[in-house]
């Protein structure tokens, strides 16, 4: 054979192997979670020293200083009748979830300019992902 005969073979090959490991990549990137699954009570520990004091969860929760936060995923910001939030926040458009809360507890004044909620925020992404865990365990 000659050279140039081989030439389609290398290149059909190296081509064949880039179009495998593209498709690798793409599967991989696919498949990994946006957020890495959080710690519940790692979570716990964090809402009692950080959020307790103003929001409630659980069988008997009730909005007070700040909104209760059971069945928080997928619901509409500033959507509970028994919670005053301020105009900016009704008139987010924010829907709760992984992503929106994450922003929004990293830095509330920054994801909803206005809110009447005075936090800092949590920096740390992996206790933001362990309260955010805890935080789905109220439906």
């Amino acid at each position: 054979m000659t050279a140039h005969a081989c030439r389609p073979a290398l290149s059909f090959s190296f081509t064949a192997r880039l179009r495998g490991g593209l498709i690798a990549l793409t599967l991989a990137a696919v498949t990994v979670p946006a957020m890495a699954a959080g710690d519940i009570e790692a979570g716990k520990a964090l809402f009692a020293s950080r959020c307790a004091s103003c929001h409630s969860v659980g069988p008997i929760a009730a909005s007070g200083f700040g909104p209760q936060l059971n069945g928080l995923a997928t619901r509409r910001a500033g959507s509970l009748n028994d919670f005053d939030y301020s105009k900016e926040m009704k008139q987010s458009g924010l829907v709760w979830d992984d992503k929106t809360l994450a922003a929004f507890i990293a830095n509330p004044g920054k994801t909803v300019p206005g809110t009447k909620m005075r936090f800092w925020g949590i920096g740390n992404e992996r206790k933001v992902a362990d309260l955010i865990a805890y935080l789905h365990t109220f439906k």
